[in-house]
């Protein structure tokens, strides 16, 4: 099973490593690679040209947003109520349940996630956490309401903005929803092996990102700070800066947008029934195969890899989702 919504890949510099390129090809998702003109040559040589869109611009020195809103019209011009967002750095994608991370071998888990934001009228995006995010040891739910979503970014293709700036897009795009009171998904049973940030050429690296200077002077020249002021010029209500892990970060407050204070609360479609099956594996199955990245020698170390698959694939997700809905119907 793939996803219904048509997924695009934006991508500069990397048809070399093209690493979410790989992944869906493994698990055979169709898809489009978003490129600049003077480079479809090179991504033509080693990706099938039929999945190539080039862009009408190049080098505009602006980062990813002119590309993301191209990207964001041209799904638009398709009819597809919403399109999925992809960075070009995802090493692969996994199931997480009962404390543990499986590769999936599908594209499953993006119609899920798709079916699941679909039973609401307002839900503006949705995606899946990061596996270094996810750590196996916790209690962790399957999604939560109302935080950023990264990287991997199912959209609703009618809300009225498109992306803008040229730093921390990703959630400044959520939090501008948020305000609105739209609300968000984000997926823990679902997850993205992305490269961290900063860690690969090509792309933002290349063009908008730069080493930290190391004197307390020089900081403000220092790309991880301005990125970090971006987001605070864009919402100092709930955005602030601080020092971690040698580098400047934004810390946001999402604690405004919960569920149960009025403004984000998910609603069920007029026409939605809700099924009375609780678990819908959508007929994914457990497996063992050889490691896939033995194999492949491309994706990076994944936290707790080697581990038993889970029994029941979708069971927390629809628990949590049943649970909610009798809560709301006062049972």
């Amino acid at each position: 099973m793939n996803p219904q919504y048509p997924v695009y890949i934006i991508s500069k510099g990397r048809w070399d490593t093209r690493y979410t390129v790989k992944a869906l090809d493994r698990i055979g998702v169709p898809y489009h690679v978003v490129v600049e003109p003077q480079e479809y040559h090179s991504y033509a040589a080693v990706i099938e040209p039929s999945r190539i869109l080039q862009l009408p611009f190049s080098n505009l020195g602006l980062g990813s947003i002119p590309a993301r809103n191209w990207v964001w019209e041209h799904a638009i011009s398709t009819g597809a109520k919403r399109h999925w967002i992809m960075d070009d750095n995802i090493f692969g994608f996994c199931r997480y349940d009962q404390h543990m991370k499986v590769r999936v071998a599908s594209g499953t888990i993006f119609r899920c996630m798709e079916d699941f934001v679909d039973r609401y009228e307002n839900v503006a995006i949705a995606g899946p956490q990061y596996v270094m995010f996810v750590k196996a040891r916790f209690n962790i739910p399957a999604f939560l309401w109302n935080r950023r979503i990264y990287s991997c970014i199912l959209i609703k293709n009618d809300l009225p903005y498109r992306w803008r700036g040229r730093y921390n897009e990703d959630t400044d795009l959520s939090l501008r929803a948020l305000k609105d009171g739209w609300c968000t998904v984000l997926f823990h049973a679902f997850l993205a092996d992305k490269a961290t940030s900063m860690t690969l050429k090509g792309g933002n690296t290349d063009e908008l990102y730069a080493v930290r200077k190391e004197s307390v002077e020089e900081r403000k020249s220092d790309s991880r700070y301005i990125m970090a002021q971006s987001l605070v010029e864009q919402h100092p209500d709930v955005t602030t800066i601080y020092h971690k892990f040698g580098h400047w970060q934004h810390l946001v407050d999402y604690s405004g947008f919960k569920v149960g204070k009025g403004k984000n609360e998910p609603r069920f479609r007029a026409d939605f029934i809700m099924p009375e099956q609780i678990v819908n594996n959508y007929g994914m199955k457990l497996i063992t195969v050889p490691n896939v990245d033995a194999v492949e020698g491309e994706s990076a170390p994944m936290e707790e890899r080697d581990v038993a698959p889970t029994p029941v694939p979708m069971a927390d997700l629809q628990r949590q989702l049943l649970a909610m809905t009798r809560a709301r119907r006062g049972e």
